[in-house]
């Protein structure tokens, strides 16, 4: 992809990108071959923009961006002298102008699909990945993004990054590649940092269809409050108003107390409605029944007012408002009733790493989930405990909790896994910048709360070595017993202040087992 600078920087493109009046303009048309905001990444004929970031800032690096070639830098600081070997435009912020400068340099690729967002702070992965598996077995060319797997229109391929929500660059390219191929529907997980004003990552994509799949306790370190964190996802249904109301819908999640807020956020937009508690809504779960392979369920239709069977493979009991959630959108998109859409949530395919069962010769039962949050912790916890109780077994669970994120959460997780795991194991999970046994302390803390029983060094250890803690766990389990890991799911990486560590969660339960095995 290249074009002149003059062919796609328009005088509304410059007005969405906040370009600062007498500061200067275009002085000439460079070919323009690609958008960069590493400057490590820069080739000849790149944009380059000058980003500030956390840790540092973007405008120290528009010299080595130079010298690699750059055409054209899209800065915001008002010290930085233009350099006559590239075009300099200056903006209010470099970051939010990323958005409509990347539309308009990818000749605004979503508006040639039917683009679908999904957010939430549980289950986005999991519907996006549901939504475009569906489509692709109606028959439809479709591409997605999530924080697992991506697609530009073919096969589903693992994203290497821990970025949910990509910067608005990667966002539109991958956008092009998809409309590129061919595909009528891109499936968008939407991450309450890319929804956020603050990065405008998604804020020139447009949105057909918008799904909510619940709001709890996260990111609070980026959003101040919860209150903000809902509404910076609430933006997601913004963005449906903007387009009209006759050629958009919104899906939300009626057992949540936040939905109301997100209708109203999209205005006189249709609404539809799923729910896992059996409340009044389109698509109401009545009895399930589940174990390790899937689940078995019966839905009410209110349009019709039928009951439809429905039997998945993916394990875990609240994938069922997932696959609900994923059945209104395609129903809707393509103008199918659900019943005959239902049978196929049989072929639907699980993500690694939500709750992934590792096959041993132990006789105990080990599973591995990206669960990370309190309410998360809740969804998982509850049907393993009433599943072990039966049997007797004990559930060993070993997990931790990100460095530099919400700390709030910490003390909560550490209470709700107390109050059903028999043995915890504290550990690393993305300690980054912060001293990895402090956070395992302010998880123990919740943990003594949820059960004063607990006694360090025979049902609670605090082990920071993800890949010891694991050994320890496997180590205290006997025949009947689960052992449960959380939190790193399918993430390829431990993120440490000196920077990230290659790691597969699965891979090294299957080594440790075998280690055990061998023994």
């Amino acid at each position: 992809m290249e074009c002149r600078f003059s062919a796609f920087f328009s005088p509304d493109t410059a007005r969405e990108a906040g370009c600062v009046p007498g500061a200067g303009g275009p002085s000439r048309d460079p070919l323009v071959t690609g958008l960069e905001y590493d400057s490590r990444k820069v080739k000849p004929g790149s944009l380059f923009f000058a980003l500030k970031g956390l840790h540092t800032d973007g405008h120290r690096y528009i010299g080595q961006a130079l010298e690699r070639g750059a055409a054209a830098i899209v800065y915001e600081d008002e010290s930085v002298g233009p350099d006559p070997r590239a075009l300099y435009l200056r903006v209010r912020d470099s970051r939010r102008a990323m958005s409509p400068i990347a539309a308009s340099f990818y000749g605004y690729p979503s508006q040639r699909m039917v683009c679908v967002g999904v957010t939430g702070t549980e289950g986005k992965s999991t519907t996006v990945y549901l939504i475009w598996q569906l489509l692709t077995l109606m028959g439809k060319k479709a591409g997605f993004s999530s924080t697992v797997l991506s697609s530009a229109g073919g096969e589903a391929e693992p994203n290497r990054e821990h970025q949910t929500t990509p910067e608005a660059t990667e966002v539109q390219r991958l956008l092009w590649e998809m409309a590129e191929n061919g595909a009528e529907y891109a499936v968008l997980e939407a991450s309450s940092h890319g929804l956020s004003a603050r990065t405008n990552r998604l804020g020139d994509v447009k949105f057909s269809a918008a799904v909510m799949t619940n709001v709890t306790h996260e990111h609070l370190e980026f959003h101040g409050t919860w209150e903000q964190y809902r509404d910076d996802k609430a933006n997601l249904f913004r963005a449906l108003r903007r387009q009209g109301v006759l050629s958009t819908f919104g899906v939300i999640n009626a057992d949540d107390p936040s939905g109301p807020s997100f209708a109203a956020a999209a205005g006189d937009v249709k609404m539809l409605k799923f729910s896992v508690r059996g409340l009044a809504a389109d698509l109401s779960l009545g009895s399930i029944a589940s174990d390790a392979g899937g689940n078995w369920y019966s839905v009410a239709v209110q349009r019709t007012g039928e009951i439809i069977d429905i039997r998945d493979r993916l394990p875990g009991a609240f994938n069922a408002g997932n696959v609900l959630a994923a059945l209104l959108v395609v129903s809707e998109l393509l103008d199918i009733p659900v019943r005959d859409l239902a049978p196929l949530a049989a072929r639907f395919r699980p993500l690694k790493g939500r709750m992934t069962e590792i096959p041993n010769q132990l006789g105990i039962e080990l599973l591995v989930d990206y669960a990370h949050t309190p309410s998360s912790f809740l969804a998982v916890f509850p049907p393993l405990r009433r599943r072990l109780d039966s049997g007797k077994g004990r559930l060993i669970c070993v997990f931790g909790s990100a460095g530099e994120r919400d700390t709030q959460k910490r003390p909560l997780q550490g209470k709700i896994a107390a109050s059903y795991a028999d043995i915890l194991i504290l550990c690393d999970e993305d300690p980054r910048g912060e001293d990895p046994l402090i956070i395992l302390e302010e998880i123990a803390a919740g943990c003594t709360k949820g059960n004063p029983e607990l006694r360090r060094g025979s049902s609670l250890f605090l082990i920071p070595d993800r890949p010891a803690a694991i050994r320890k766990a496997l180590s205290l389990a006997e025949r009947g017993d689960m052992v449960l890991l959380l939190g790193k799911g399918h993430e390829n990486s431990i993120i440490y202040a000196e920077g990230q560590r290659p790691y597969d969660e699965i891979e090294e339960a299957k080594k440790a087992l075998q280690e055990l095995q061998n023994a």
